[in-house]
């Protein structure tokens, strides 16, 4: 049965369903971060520093690690970015539910109200049916 609040209903059905794929996004965004953040740490304790050597080769492991820690800074903004990102969609999600089921709640009300005025109403005529037959019995 449909009632008034059938469209909303649909329209605030799918905004939930969207929040959900954004914030399973999020969360993969979230696991990749992670993933490559706990790589770069892996990668700079495998950079070996010479014990001795040229001067270029101690320059050139210097470089080396200067270049992993840049890289393990970006990780972790981007773990970062990834959490605050995870942190709105929940939000987000939070916020839809609550109206995709104020909606919901509202549509199955006003149901239940036209249910009952139906049978009400099936009621008055079985009313009217059982008077009419009485009294022609009667007759």
């Amino acid at each position: 049965m449909k009632s008034r609040f059938t469209p909303l209903v649909k329209i605030k059905k799918s905004a939930m369903q969207r929040s959900e794929q954004a914030m399973q996004k999020a969360n993969v965004n979230l696991n990749s971060a992670s993933t490559a953040l706990e790589l770069s740490y892996n990668s700079l304790k495998n950079v070996d520093s010479p014990q001795k050597g040229t001067m270029s080769e101690m320059l050139a492991s210097k470089a080396l690690l200067e270049s992993q820690r840049g890289v393990i800074k970006h990780n972790r903004d981007w773990v970062t970015f990834a959490k605050s990102q995870v942190t709105q969609a929940k939000i987000q999600l939070k916020a839809d539910m609550i109206e995709y089921e104020k909606f919901q709640y509202l549509e199955l009300q006003e149901i239940k109200a036209e249910l009952k005025k139906i049978s009400a109403k099936e009621a008055k005529e079985l009313d009217e049916i059982a008077l009419m037959t009485y009294a022609g019995k009667k007759r």
